[in-house]
C-alpha cells in the first residue's frame, strides 16, 4: 500500500510564502513524475507545477515565477515552495505521484489527502 502524506499548507497574508512537502511511503520500487495540483472552491482542479523522474519542471502560467517544485528522490519526497502568493492562490493543494511497487510492474496513479491554502487580503 502506498501512502502520499502533505503538510506545509496553512493560512498566510499576500504577498508571503509556503512551502509545501509531500512525502510518499510503503510499497514503492520507483516514483515518476510527481506534481501538485489545486482545486479552488466551485472550480475544477487544475495543475499547478510537476516534476520528472530527472527534474524536469513544468508550471501552470499563472504560477510562473513565483512557485518552485523539487523533489528529493532518496525521501521519495516533492515540494513547492510559493512565494508572492496571492488571495488567488487559495485552493485545497493536492500531491500526484506515478509509481510502481515492483521492477516491470504497473504503475499506478497516486494523490494525497490535501492540504488547505488560505492567502488573505
Amino acid at each position: 500500500q502506498v501512502q502520499l502524506v502533505e503538510s506545509g499548507g496553512g493560512l498566510v497574508q499576500a504577498g508571503g510564502s509556503l512551502r509545501l512537502s509531500c512525502a510518499a511511503s510503503g510499497s514503492i520500487f520507483s516514483i515518476g513524475a510527481m506534481g501538485w495540483y489545486r482545486q479552488a472552491p466551485g472550480k475544477q482542479r487544475e495543475m499547478v507545477a510537476t516534476i520528472s523522474s530527472g527534474s524536469s519542471t513544468n508550471y501552470a502560467d499563472s504560477v510562473k515565477g513565483r512557485f518552485t517544485i523539487s523533489r528529493d528522490n532518496a525521501k521519495n519526497t516533492v515540494y513547492l515552495q510559493m512565494n508572492s502568493l496571492k488571495p488567488e492562490d487559495t485552493a485545497v493543494y493536492y500531491c500526484n505521484a506515478h509509481l510502481t511497487s515492483r521492477g516491470g510492474g504497473v504503475w499506478y496513479e497516486y494523490w494525497g489527502q490535501g492540504t488547505q491554502v488560505t492567502v488573505s487580503s
